[in-house]
């Protein structure tokens, strides 16, 4: 997994780049402390997961991620940030970040949280997890039914989110279905957007409650 580290601590970037040196499917393409630093470190490195910071010199990382995501949209942004505010982590999700994380986690659930993010799964805390739910409690639209949304999905999308529904790993599914692993996570990644879940697991819930999994 390719890591572009953007934060205008150069210490702390150090710090990612020999705990990421010990762990053999990271690799740090760049770091960098500026949000045009970040934009063209983006486009020449192409990384799979961009480390962000909230506060940069140049601006907010919400402004860096937007930016980011209009010229590399498949790009998978993390907040990692000592700013643990309700609004910055609504902010940043709403900026299209797939987790919001806090710098005083502990090494191996970090990694364990990067490593969740190339399965589809989102990096955010259960307690932030909470506030993000409550914040869409007051915004959300009436209960659509079940035909609306998962009209939104591919019928291909519709046979994995079933075998999501079996807890079946990806390489299960890809067994199962005659495809390769990768075209399982990439149709994941997509149910997950379609239906504006964190994770599997949700999706498999929500199939469950609508009768789309027995």
């Amino acid at each position: 997994m390719k890591i572009l580290i953007v934060d205008d601590h150069v210490l702390f970037r150090q710090g990612l780049i020999d705990l990421f040196e010990t762990e053999p499917d990271f690799e740090v393409v760049g770091d960098v402390g500026t949000i045009e630093e970040a934009i063209r470190a983006a486009q020449t490195s192409r990384p799979d997961l961009i480390l962000m910071d909230f506060g940069l010199p140049d601006g907010t990382g919400v402004e860096a991620t937007k930016a980011i995501l209009k010229i590399l949209p498949d790009s998978k942004i993390i907040f990692l940030t000592v700013h643990p505010a309700h609004a910055r982590l609504i902010e940043a999700i709403r900026a299209g970040a797939k987790g919001y994380l806090l710098k005083n986690l502990e090494i191996d659930k970090l990694i364990h949280a990067l490593r969740g993010v190339q399965s589809g799964e989102a990096a955010v805390s259960r307690t932030m997890m909470m506030e993000i739910m409550e914040e869409l409690s007051h915004t959300q639209e009436p209960v659509t039914p079940a035909s609306d949304v998962f009209s939104r999905l591919t019928d291909r999308e519709l046979e994995i989110l079933r075998e999501i529904g079996t807890n079946a790993s990806n390489r299960e599914i890809a067994r199962r279905l005659f495809i390769s692993e990768n075209t399982v996570k990439h149709h994941i990644y997509s149910i997950m957007d379609k239906l504006s879940l964190p994770n599997r697991r949700e999706a498999a819930k929500l199939a469950r409650e609508l009768g789309i999994i027995p």
